[in-house]
């Protein structure tokens, strides 16, 4: 992709542009700096060209010529994303796009709270929000609460999950407490099992807990009516093949799943998942974004690159103008609703990021369909 001489610029250590012959060199303009903080090395390096590649993406089309990121490597470990966030901050970077994981992100939003620099991360780690830092990835939060919000307006009142026990098992049954609980609905049936446990093996007794077997003894009022799994890939499919088997009937349970669904094919081939439901970005704002980038760089994005563009993206309108004023703070969107490359999103104090996501149903033999539209939620953290 090629960017203009009065396009905002991506620059490097040495970087400084040659005087033309004869010409005096004329005052380097003075620009609002950007710390890009990407695994260049290490073995995310592959995804790291990725994430440099949306972000240049962003500040081409939403950057203006006063606004300069510099790019600087974290080789994916938690003390080079420390070190490079000091670097750039060092190099006059007033705002923080990255690092990739939450280990990362922790040791880079500890050097910058002390400048006072605001972080814009691209993991998906909700704990790592705090005031300055808004991790962009789309949260194990926002994913249940948009599927409790489209189930409950078609009519679900009970809630369940069967999750391993491990970080992810942990925040979706977290994130299912607190949206039902917003939601003045019965508190959920959680379903923790071990994490190296046979989802298939489980199923049985998953069903009979959740009140899904024909021969349960729950009342009709105290039964399930959507079950969200916390697996993916070949233990999803295990799971539901195994409730199936178990002589749970689907519909009236409806299956659920997690953000990472829109991209496994292979869910599709499980009969008992036909009709299941997963959250997911607008397929119009994403579509757009992977055809641009496509267009700028000759290959599809990454999953996450949508998180780095948004960032970037929010990174440029921030310091937008800030390069007349030296003493200026980045000026954060906060309330403001942005259109990004998974869709229209909103920071909020804290580190609260909201997102408009859709629900989408697998669909044996052709790719999932869209159930519920992508809708902006109204309250913080929903």
């Amino acid at each position: 992709m090629a960017l203009s001489a009065c396009a905002p610029q991506v620059s490097g250590p040495g970087y400084a542009p040659a005087p033309q012959a004869g010409l005096p060199a004329a005052p380097e303009p003075q620009r609002a700096k950007v710390g890009l903080l990407l695994p260049l090395t290490g073995q995310n390096a592959a995804l790291g060209q990725s994430l440099l590649n949306a972000t240049q993406l962003a500040l081409f089309e939403q950057g203006g010529p006063g606004v300069e990121f510099l790019p600087r490597d974290t080789g994916g470990t938690p003390q080079g994303a420390a070190a490079a966030a000091r670097t750039a901050m060092d190099e006059g970077a007033r705002l923080l796009v990255g690092p990739l994981t939450g280990p990362e992100t922790a040791a880079a939003a500890g050097a910058a709270r002390a400048a006072g620099v605001p972080v814009l991360p691209f993991t998906n780690d909700a704990s790592q929000a705090a005031d300055d830092v808004w991790p962009l990835g789309i949260t194990l939060a926002q994913q249940v609460r948009r599927v409790v919000g489209a189930a409950h307006q078609q009519g679900a009142q009970r809630f369940a999950l069967a999750a391993p026990r491990n970080a992810l098992g942990n925040q979706m049954a977290a994130a299912l407490r607190g949206a039902t609980g917003d939601l003045g609905l019965p508190p959920p049936m959680i379903e923790l099992y071990p994490a190296s446990a046979s989802p298939g093996a489980l199923a049985a007794d998953v069903a009979r807990r959740i009140g899904a077997t024909p021969d349960a003894e729950a009342e009709a009022g105290s039964r399930a009516e959507v079950l969200i799994l916390g697996e993916s890939g070949a233990r999803a499919r295990e799971m539901a093949a195994g409730l199936a088997a178990a002589g749970v009937a689907m519909p009236p349970l409806r299956l659920a799943g997690h953000a990472l669904w829109i991209s496994d094919e292979s869910l599709g081939q499980e009969p008992a998942l036909a009709g299941a439901w997963f959250p997911g970005p607008d397929p119009a704002a994403r579509g757009a974004f992977d055809n641009r980038y496509q267009a700028a760089f000759g290959e599809r994005p990454a999953r996450i690159a949508g998180a780095a563009y948004d960032a970037a993206a929010l990174a440029a309108r921030a310091l937008r103008g800030a390069q007349t004023d030296a003493g200026a703070a980045p000026q954060i969107p906060l309330g403001e609703v942005v259109l990004g490359a998974d869709g229209a999103l909103r920071l909020n104090p804290g580190g609260q990021v909201q997102r408009a996501l859709a629900v989408y149903s697998i669909a044996p033999g052709s790719p999932p369909g869209v159930v519920a539209p992508a809708e902006l939620p109204g309250s913080a953290g929903y």
